[in-house]
């Protein structure tokens, strides 16, 4: 179920005609107060979100969403600023697109977050261990949250999906490249310093939770790896 949450009629009947030609099903909502009712109401897999909604900024309503655990986001809106971007990111946005937009790219754009979305589900399905535990930090992928001896540490969703990814071969170097494509899906929208601006991110709220160790090594030329060592950060 894709939730359409835009407050311009024109846009939504046609985004929910394609959508549905191409096999999703479709609620929308005009307002920020209806768009929570539908999230309350349906089983949401993903919302397309637009930011300037009548009765409030759509961003209240994405840091809602997610502090909820809710469905992955696509932001859609006329403000195509470097700020917004960055805010919509640290309120956990999976995607961002800028109006106008094709219909087809709407599409493949829900395609591609909900792979990512599904992906770690599929890795656990396959026999992944569902809680990895190192050093000081508990990865509980079931639960998709991170502990520390000192207790939970908040990361957004795609935060939480980058230490995931490197937490499940810790020792190994990927380079941003690789992991721009594994968690991004290659979003062309994304700059590739989105990946160093994320790292720096999950570091920083590692040491604020006194975590030792592991640690985000920066291999310099190559990438980024997971260590169990406690030597300074880079």
């Amino acid at each position: 179920m894709i939730a359409l949450i835009e407050d311009e009629p024109d846009l939504v009947a046609m985004e929910r005609a394609h959508l549905e030609r191409e096999g999703f099903a479709v609620v929308s909502a005009p307002d920020a107060r209806s768009g929570r009712a539908v999230l309350r109401a349906e089983p949401v897999d993903l919302v397309v979100l637009d930011l300037g909604l009548p009765d409030g900024n759509g961003l209240d309503l994405l840091r809602g969403a997610h502090d909820a655990g809710g469905p992955p986001v696509i932001i859609v809106t006329a403000r195509g600023e470097e700020t917004d971007r960055i805010l919509g990111l640290e309120l956990g946005a999976d995607d961002y697109m800028v109006k106008p937009f094709s219909q087809r790219e709407l599409a493949a754009r829900i395609r591609a977050v909900l792979r990512r979305a599904a992906a770690p589900r599929d890795r656990r399905s396959a026999g992944r261990r569902p809680v990895l535990r190192l050093g000081d930090l508990i990865v509980d992928t079931g639960a998709r949250q991170v502990r520390s001896v000192g207790g939970p540490i908040a990361f957004t969703p795609r935060e939480y999906a980058l230490l995931e990814f490197l937490a499940a071969s810790p020792g190994q170097t990927f380079s941003s490249g690789h992991l721009m494509g594994r968690l991004w899906d290659g979003a062309d929208w994304q700059d590739p310093a989105t990946v160093t601006e994320h790292v720096y991110r999950v570091r920083r709220k590692l040491m604020a939770a006194g975590v030792g160790a592991p640690r985000i090594t920066t291999v310099r030329g190559f990438g980024y790896r997971l260590d169990l060592a406690t030597e300074p950060y880079d």
